[in-house]
């Protein structure tokens, strides 16, 4: 959740961390804060509030350093003030440290310090681990103390620390939430993501579970959990900076949407460009495994989620093989039913999402093959599955997610056809010729962004409601989910995704003139949709209309001044999902900015959930 960014080289470290911690907000941004090391000293200045309240207090006074920490933080223990904001110190202020994750037995952990005299000026669970590294400072440097330190801790942590008792030195430990080093040009960067290292170096290292990290300036030394050396090989990351910046956006969700159709034609070239014709996904690592497995299992949550419930409509239509989806959060709880013959496909877009890696984790020790769907090369999803179908969308910096979803859909797509091959259940012919219709999805995309002044217009005439309901049958009921969602997320308004024949079950109390219903209402099961648009305007419901038939279907049954149409052009039904989506995804974006809202940070939210 949190953001996390260290620098030790030649380079003015001020500006180091804040443009990292810029680049990391998307992670949390309820507080900030800075720890600068020079000569022996430490300063630590932190504020409450978004990033640029840190900004702010430094703007004015120059401050300089030998190398630094910086943190911005998602609150979990202790309100977001500046007093709990990161860095944390020990007693005697010469350790700090920023922390990702949850100490889960930090209260028992407290209690003992108290009793041994340390003094807490904290609400957080973080704040434990700099008095715990303090009790086992002896001398022999800080990479053991802390090691020392985190053998009586249970829970997660990406972290790290440094110390005025060890100049020179920045060690950071992962537990759980990702820690990254970034090999630069006679300097080293340490964070719990891939962005702000970009505009220094593509050359990374992530950590395992379990591994430490020890940066001096002249050196980088691994270490497993029980403190043996080990070699680390580096990774060479694609993205490149222009990814993580706006442009000429005025927003990063605004950027991520408008490249759909980019991200969706690198995950197909990415995933299918060399077989031609054919499904084939050689590089997925756990091909050798598809033909013997005769069920499959899909765990994720939130957005990837619903990309999970379209992928089971497509791999039960194509492959015929039964398919569960859970929510990862709830999938070890119910004992599944795993074995050796079933897959179960991980799908995250940052690969460390921490209720999915869980899940993987449980099907994995009881002998499922286990897939992940991502987006991140080298995250801990891609490392701990047997394969991994890359997603390519490229980085994406607003929390609520578009491109990732939709290279999600793309990825559903490929494995089902990829199944179905394998099992022989469909011709080569329909095989090839859904990869064809699935190819011309990207150009489709850049038709449905030419009605986002139309979706603006919808968007100004309904901002100020407040609830919305969203209705979708078959395979775009995880659409309505979906939309309803990012409205959720965006702009704080109720809104409620449902199957359009569940609508008459319940949901149709809520309907009267001051709730607008979003229905998508696509060719294949128009007439059904069409009956449920009836019974909402019956009840005096305005309704906003995504659909791929023409608007003389709809003659007499809408009213120009109150309901709205946005045309979608027509594909097979299959691929519907990924063309209605992006309406949803616009309209959300509007409203949000008509209503005032923080588009790319929406509040409560973070990006990455990499605690539990």
């Amino acid at each position: 959740m949190c953001g996390i960014i260290g620098y030790l080289g030649p380079r003015s470290v001020v500006p180091v961390l804040l443009d990292g911690l810029r680049s990391l907000e998307y992670r949390g941004y309820d507080s900030a804060g800075i720890a600068l090391m020079r000569e022996g000293s430490i300063e630590v200045l932190r504020t409450a509030g978004k990033l640029s309240h840190l900004v702010d207090a430094i703007d004015g006074h120059p401050l300089d350093a030998d190398y630094g920490i910086g943190h911005t933080r998602w609150a979990t223990h202790g309100k977001a003030t500046a007093d709990n904001a990161h860095p944390h110190r020990d007693c005697s202020g010469r350790t700090v440290l920023v922390h990702n994750g949850i100490i889960e037995n930090y209260l028992e952990l407290k209690q003992q310090l108290v009793g041994e005299g340390h003094v807490f000026r904290t609400e957080t669970d973080t704040e434990v681990i700099a008095h715990l590294v303090e009790r086992e400072t002896n001398g022999d440097g800080l990479a053991h103390a802390v090691r020392r330190a985190l053998r009586t801790v249970r829970g997660l942590y990406g972290m790290v620390v440094v110390s005025a008792n060890d100049p020179g030195t920045i060690v950071a430990v992962r537990e759980g939430p990702p820690i990254v080093v970034g090999l630069g040009r006679g300097e080293f960067l340490v964070a719990s993501d891939v962005p702000p290292i970009l505009p220094y170096t593509r050359e990374v290292i992530f950590l395992e579970d379990g591994e430490m990290v020890v940066i001096r300036r002249d050196r980088l030394e691994f270490f497993d959990r029980e403190g043996r050396a080990i070699a680390k090989t580096p990774t060479r990351v694609q993205w490149d900076q222009a990814q993580v910046q706006r442009g000429a956006y005025e927003h990063f969700m605004q950027k991520e949407i408008f490249e759909q159709p980019l991200a969706l034609r690198q995950t197909l070239s990415g995933n299918s460009g060399r077989a031609g014709g054919s499904a084939s996904l050689e590089d997925i690592g756990v091909t050798a495994r598809l033909e013997s497995i005769e069920r499959v299992q899909i765990v994720a949550c939130g957005t990837s989620w619903h990309a999970g419930l379209v992928g089971k409509f497509l791999i039960e239509r194509f492959s015929r093989l039964p398919v569960e989806i859970d929510y990862a959060s709830e999938y070890r709880y119910r004992q599944p039913i795993v074995d050796d013959r079933t897959l179960t496909v991980a799908i995250t877009q940052s690969g460390e999402t921490a209720d999915t890696l869980a899940a993987l984790r449980e099907a994995r020790d009881r002998g499922a093959a286990t897939l992940a769907v991502c987006n991140v090369v080298g995250s801990m999803a891609t490392r701990e599955a047997d394969g991994t179908l890359y997603t390519y969308a490229g980085p994406e910096i607003g929390v609520a997610s578009t491109k990732a979803f939709t290279s999600q859909l793309v990825a559903m797509n490929l494995l089902a056809l990829r199944l179905a091959e394998i099992h022989g259940v469909v011709s080569g012919a329909c095989i090839t010729n859904q990869l064809n219709a699935l190819k011309s999805v990207p150009g489709l995309i850049e038709q449905v962004l030419e009605r986002d002044p139309e979706i603006q217009d919808i968007a100004k005439r309904h901002f100020q409601r407040s609830s919305f309901l969203y209705l979708g049958r078959g395979i775009n009921y995880p659409i309505a989910l979906e939309g309803a969602l990012k409205l959720k997320e965006l702009s704080y308004i109720h809104a409620e995704g449902y199957p359009a024949g569940e609508m008459k079950h319940g949901p149709i109390a809520l309907i009267d003139e001051t709730v607008p219903v979003v229905a998508i209402a696509t060719e294949d099961l128009f007439s059904k949709v069409a009956s449920n648009i009836q019974e909402v305007k019956a009840r005096g419901a305005s309704v906003v209309i995504v659909t791929d038939v023409s608007p003389k279907r709809f003659a007499g049954m809408l009213d120009p001044d109150r309901d709205s149409l946005v045309p979608i052009p027509g594909t097979d039904p299959l691929l519907m999902p990924l063309l209605a989506v992006v309406p949803l995804q616009l309209l959300a974006y509007h409203i949000a900015r008509c209503r005032g809202c923080d588009v790319d940070q929406p509040r409560n939210l973070a990006k990455s959930v990499t605690v539990e």
